[in-house]
C-alpha cells in the first residue's frame, strides 16, 4: 500500500474516532488485528473484539485532537489528544500495516502534568 493511500486511511479512521462511527473507525484493522496497551498490560486480539471493548467504553469522548502523524512504509504514529468526561490524555498510536491493514496497534496513554518551575529557564510553553 502506497504511503499516500496509508495516510488516507488513517485521516479517515481518526475522522471516525472523532465522531464515533466505530464500523468506520474499524474498517482500517486487519481481521486479526492484535492491539497493546502496554500500560495496563491487556492486549486485544481481533477486530470484533477491540470493536466491541471500545463500543462499550462508559464515557465518549468529548475531544479529539490529531497532533501529527508522521510514517513511512508500514510503520505509521500517530499522536493526539483525547477528552473524556473533561480529563484530557495526550495519546501515542503505533500502527503497522500489512497488506493495507492494520495487522499490531499499540497505544499510550498519559495524563497532563504541570511542568516544575525549576526548569523554566530552558523551556518554551508548547502553542
Amino acid at each position: 500500500m502506497e504511503e499516500e493511500q496509508i495516510r488516507k486511511a488513517l485521516n479517515a479512521h481518526w475522522n471516525a474516532s472523532a465522531v464515533g462511527d466505530l464500523n468506520a473507525e474499524h474498517a482500517i484493522y486487519d481481521d486479526n488485528v492484535i492491539c497493546d496497551y502496554p500500560q495496563s498490560g491487556e492486549r486485544i486480539i481481533g477486530r470484533n473484539n477491540l470493536q466491541a471493548l471500545r463500543s462499550h467504553h462508559p464515557g465518549k469522548p468529548s475531544g479529539f485532537g490529531i497532533r501529527r502523524i508522521l510514517g513511512k512504509g508500514e510503520l505509521w504514529i500517530t499522536e493526539y489528544i483525547i477528552t473524556y468526561q473533561s480529563a484530557s490524555s495526550f495519546t501515542v498510536s503505533i500502527m503497522e500495516f500489512l497488506n493495507g491493514k492494520v495487522v499490531h496497534e499499540t497505544q499510550y496513554f498519559a495524563s497532563p502534568f504541570e511542568a516544575p518551575a525549576w526548569r523554566s529557564q530552558w523551556v518554551r510553553e508548547i502553542p
